[in-house]
């Protein structure tokens, strides 16, 4: 488990990423976000990891999907993360990066993630 300012270059770097911070509410049910087939998250050059922040206790996965091949996840599986602290769950992602979110469990989900 990463939290935390770990693997970030500098303060400066942590300000841009997590200034970009996109809100996401997961309903009950699904366990991917976004749930809805087609639709994904993408990396931006805002930041070198994917982060995330929920607001109550969970285990979340980042899953790519490459425009060939097959999907995959990242390699540190399923972070548990702590409500209100950031969590690292993927580091090193190339720009435009497609990805989902996958939790452990299917219910509700509310927080920030950073990419």
């Amino acid at each position: 488990m990463s939290t935390g300012l770990i693997g970030l270059a500098s303060p400066a770097s942590a300000a841009t990423c997590y200034g970009s911070a996109h809100s996401y509410t997961k309903a009950e049910g699904p366990i991917t976000y976004p749930a809805a087939q087609g639709s994904y998250l993408y990396t931006t050059g805002n930041c070198a990891d994917i982060n995330i922040k929920t607001n109550s206790a969970s285990e979340v996965l980042a899953c790519f999907y490459p425009t060939s091949g097959d999907p995959y996840c990242a390699e540190r599986g399923y972070v548990d993360t702590k409500a209100g602290i950031w969590a690292v769950l993927a580091t090193d992602v190339k720009d435009g990066t497609k990805f989902k979110l996958y939790f452990a469990t299917r219910a509700a989900s509310t927080g920030v993630w950073a990419a």
